[in-house]
């Protein structure tokens, strides 16, 4: 039952952005309201997400340095490279590149793990692989971010935003999901609990964006001619990862399970991890958020596609075991 609603997910987010935003624009007054509780849904979202993360099982990454080196390299070298050529595609709105910036420099630790097993991955290593993955988005997104629009993230009042975002709303949750993760290794229904939370991401990440939207009625609509440039650039990033993942696969001559693994990671992206990050800074940035949700939607159709295509197309038996 899990694994559908996994499979489904996409229309769960589709049908509450549309809510959203006929409810945004029929009472913009709520917005005030939906605001107030897009934080505490979010705080249950990350440490939901987090819980389904196996941090305790991070040695394990260490085990298979052929995989682990080729994700790290195509996560954290040849992937950023590649944004760095499609930001030269967007308009020149600093919101629109941060937004875009945020969502595509960080790796997906969560249904990336789904789409993986759906798409007869090797479930077991991407799972192994989530902490290593989540660890190294939060030590090289500043560089990234930094590397790319410093001349932007050097503004005090941003950067006192991000940093609040970061330890409060992303940090702590972290945290709590750690402390709920040892506490169910030596406690005999741990694992029914950690089952139990496991459900809970899809609705309350389709409670976020539908939130979102409501919220963001009007700069949805301030920012409709510009959706265009970067439709393209979250496209071509899909194109490109995976071209890439299937390159690395055959330079690291990776199984089969494995090169598919590779592909759905380079393919999915952090979004909602990021969220907060973006719904925290000041007025004038408001599209950042916009832009994450987006390119969710457009991920999200993406690997309904992939998981079809990647196994029987492209990936049947490209690498050799």
């Amino acid at each position: 039952m899990k694994e559908r609603l996994e499979r489904h997910q996409v229309w769960f987010y589709l049908a509450a952005i549309g809510v959203g935003l006929g409810l945004g624009g029929a009472r913009p007054d709520l917005a005030s309201h939906g605001e107030l509780l897009i934080w505490p849904l979010l705080a249950g979202l990350l440490y939901t997400t987090f819980t389904q993360v196996p941090l305790r099982r991070l040695p394990l990454a260490f085990k298979d340095w052929r995989f682990m080196s080729a994700l790290l390299v195509g996560n954290f070298v040849v992937m950023p490279l590649c944004v760095g050529g499609l930001l030269q595609l967007l308009p020149d709105d600093p919101a629109i590149q941060l937004g875009v910036l945020l969502v595509l420099l960080v790796p997906c630790t969560d249904w990336f793990i789904s789409f993986t097993h759906l798409g007869k991955g090797d479930a077991g290593r991407a799972v192994a692989a989530t902490p290593i993955l989540l660890l190294g988005q939060f030590i090289a997104l500043p560089f990234y971010l930094w590397w790319f629009i410093g001349d932007v993230m050097v503004d005090a009042a941003i950067g006192e935003h991000l940093l609040y975002a970061f330890f409060g709303l992303i940090g702590l949750p972290l945290l709590l999901a750690g402390l709920t993760q040892r506490w169910a290794a030596s406690h005999w229904r741990g694992d029914a609990v950690l089952d139990s939370l496991g459900w809970l991401p899809v609705p309350l990440l389709a409670l976020v964006v539908g939130l979102v939207a409501a919220t963001q009625v009007a700069m949805m609509n301030g920012i409709l001619t510009m959706l265009g440039p970067v439709l393209l650039v979250f496209v071509l990033y899909l194109l490109l990862a995976v071209g890439v993942g299937k390159l690395l696969a055959r330079c690291w001559r990776l199984p089969l399970g494995r090169a598919r693994t590779l592909v759905f990671s380079l393919s999915t992206r952090n979004s909602f991890v990021v969220l907060p990050l973006a719904l925290m800074l000041p007025t004038a940035w408001e599209a950042t958020a916009v832009i994450i949700v987006l390119q969710s939607l457009v991920e999200l159709f993406a690997m309904a596609l992939l998981i079809h295509w990647l196994p029987h197309y492209w990936l049947p038996a490209a690498i050799r075991q």
